[in-house]
Order: structure tokens, then sequence, then C-alpha cells
């Protein structure tokens, strides 16, 4: 019997998604970032460049791949809470990006696919 919360599993993605980005030469520089008007799964850099990454997870992609779930409405409130952490880090003079991973599969079996650039601030 599998005990694992759904948090749990969110996590398992979002460790992929980490090792991933670090495999490519970004460091993570923070992970599960609060604000009010939202949450950044994974903040990365790559020498001036900061990667925003909403990490979506499905244990298959019988219904879809799980990137296509980031609406207008998350994709928002990344950007908001993106631009609080930049403005509370004093990062204002970096370029952004915004990234979704999406991971199908569980465990250390997970997929992992990156779409850069995926949205932008929009505003």
């Amino acid at each position: 019997m599998d005990t694992k919360t759904k948090r749990d599993v969110g996590d398992e993605a979002e460790t992929l998604v980490v090792e991933h980005y670090e495999r490519e030469g970004w460091l993570v520089r923070d992970r599960n970032v609060l604000s009010r008007r939202g949450e950044v799964d994974i903040v990365a850099e790559k020498g001036l460049q900061l990667a925003f990454v909403e990490v979506r997870m499905r244990a298959t992609d019988v219904w879809g791949d799980p990137s296509m779930t980031v609406g207008r409405s998350k994709q928002r409130k990344v950007v908001l809470a993106a631009l609080q952490y930049l403005q509370r880090q004093r990062l204002m003079n970096r370029a952004i990006q915004f990234d979704v991973a999406s991971v199908v599969g569980r465990g250390r079996t997970g997929r992992v696919e990156i779409i850069p650039d995926a949205f932008d601030a929009g505003f």
C-alpha cells in the first residue's frame, strides 16, 4: 500500500526537476517560495538569468501532458510571486524567464520535460 501524501509525491517531482536543472548547469536558489499572491515551486539561476519554474506532475499522461494545466490564473500567481521575490532579494536587474516543468510518472522513474519561457509576465 502506497502511503505517500499528495505533498510527498509533489516533493518527489520537484526534486527530479531540481536535479534536471542542476545537470543543465543551473544553481537552484530556492524552492517553494511563498508570497501573499502565489507560490513559485523553484527559482533557478544561471549567470544573470533567473528561471521561475512551475512544476506539474501526473502519474500518467493518459489525460494529457501535465504542463497543459497551467492556465492564465496560475501564470498570474506565479508572476506576482516572482516579482515579489525579485524585490525582496534585490534582483530587479536580472533577466527572467517563466518555465513549466512537466513530470510524468512517480518516484525516480518520472520523466521530466522542461518548457523554457512557457509564458511571460504579460503586464
